[in-house]
């Protein structure tokens, strides 16, 4: 048993969480945090990394509910694949939920990372995809106007810009990647139907051409619960 209290409600909360059957109605926070004898702030403090992974669900008025273990998608990083392909291939009912195509003005990150003067105009495609009933990751991609209009998304797009590329007969020859872990924003969060500050998986990339030319900039968000990525590597030297 964990040593620290907050430890030791995480325990007891996921303890209640794995007993309970999906759909049921947790007792309400003053409840809880009474019959686990801590305040209503530490609960609903611990209670989030619980919603972030997807295994509870708030809903406004009607109180937290038990989802149960959420679908997971797993993937090795090696080799570039949209979010729709690695949902297909692990049998998950995952598709675009709410989409904005938009001109945007390259800032000082964009302009960099495309190699463009910053001003450049530019479009940007966000979009949230859903599994089941909720949303489990936020993608927005940037890319130049010469590569992309704004327009030409607007009954073809599936939800992957990637794809969309990929069939358009785009020479995509690599992608540089940054994962790392970080703070849900205000835009974030109400996208993905979170707290402002969850914990989430955030992948960075720039994706390049045959000719070595950036076309598209992405910042992908994943609720941890739902995703599981690894990477496969070679021994040095061998």
């Amino acid at each position: 048993m964990p040593h620290f209290p907050f430890q030791r409600l995480q325990a007891d909360l996921a303890a209640l969480i794995a007993k309970s059957p999906p759909g049921f109605r947790l007792p309400s926070e003053p409840d809880l945090a009474a019959d686990l004898g801590v305040s209503r702030a530490t609960l609903r403090e611990a209670m989030r990394t619980f919603e972030t992974q997807g295994l509870i669900r708030r809903r406004q008025g009607a109180g937290t509910f038990v989802v149960g273990k959420p679908p997971v998608i797993e993937s090795g990083l090696e080799v570039l694949e949209s979010m729709l392909t690695l949902a297909r291939r692990t049998g998950l009912d995952v598709g675009p939920g709410q989409t904005s195509i938009e001109q945007v003005m390259a800032d000082k990150e964009s302009a960099v990372a495309l190699g463009v003067p910053e001003g450049t105009s530019l479009v940007r495609v966000s979009r949230t995809m859903r599994a089941a009933t909720r949303p489990v990751a936020y993608l927005v991609d940037i890319l130049p106007e010469n590569v992309l209009h704004a327009g030409e998304l607007t009954t073809k797009f599936s939800g992957s810009v990637l794809d969309y590329l990929l069939q358009r007969g785009d020479p995509l020859v690599t992608s540089r990647a940054e994962i790392t872990a970080a703070n849900a924003s205000a835009e974030v969060a109400k996208m993905l139907e979170i707290q402002r500050g969850d914990v989430l998986l955030k992948l960075t990339a720039i994706l390049f051409t045959a000719s070595g030319q950036a076309i598209d900039f992405s910042h992908s968000y994943f609720l941890p619960g739902y995703f599981k990525f690894h990477v496969v590597r070679k021994v040095g030297g061998v």
